[in-house]
């Protein structure tokens, strides 16, 4: 379980969250919904350390992530965001295996993960595997940034709107794509989104903030 006690954020004089308590539970996609500027996004980042909270305590399974290493917490778990994150002068094989091979994974195991992460998000492999992200849709991209981010089978998955760019016809279809997947993997989901209709369609939890 995810959980924040009286967590604030400041930036300078400027309050930007207050006291927020919130707790997240395993294995299911809670969704952190509100206007532009309402902390979503900041919410999200703290819980990998992207931001630090200016007061308050982040815990995951009782332990505070203050005590980890920011780098390791980050590897251990996946990261989604709107325009994919994926790296334009890596492949789509590279993107996807970059965080197992540099924590020295088994190389076979790598390229079985890989391939099972491919026909995850419906990609072929063998078609999309030694292209550059530049080749493919944002649709396509998108679902390679998914497969990048459960390659390394982490607990926790955070997803920050990562659909939102996406036309309505293919933001349907990945949001089908991610219910699937949830059903088969278990993962613990934060999902942030300024969409009241993608929370109610994807969501086991919703938080308006």
């Amino acid at each position: 379980m995810i959980r924040l006690e009286n967590v604030s954020k400041n930036y300078k004089d400027k309050k930007i969250l207050q006291n927020i308590n919130l707790e997240i539970q395993d294995n299911a996609i809670t969704t952190l919904i509100g206007e532009s500027g309402c902390g979503k996004t900041t919410t999200l980042k703290m819980i990998n350390r992207l931001i630090e909270p200016s007061s308050g305590t982040i815990t995951i399974d009782g332990q505070d992530i203050r005590k980890k290493n920011p780098i390791a917490l980050r590897r251990s778990m996946g990261y989604v965001i709107q325009q994919t994150g994926l790296f334009p002068h890596m492949t789509i094989r590279q993107n996807i295996e970059l965080i197992s091979k540099i924590e020295k994974k088994d190389p076979k195991k790598i390229k079985e993960r890989t391939l099972e992460m491919m026909e995850m998000v419906g990609l072929n492999a063998e078609e999309y595997l030694d292209r550059y992200p530049s080749e493919l849709s944002g649709g396509q991209q998108q679902r390679v940034g998914i497969a990048r981010a459960f390659a390394s089978d982490p607990k926790i998955v955070l997803m920050d709107e990562p659909f939102s760019a996406l036309d309505p016809l293919t933001r349907s279809s990945l949001q089908d794509e991610l219910i699937h997947l949830q059903e088969n993997y278990h993962k613990t989901i934060v999902f942030v989104t300024h969409d009241m209709d993608e929370a109610i369609k994807i969501s086991d939890k919703i938080a308006i903030m």
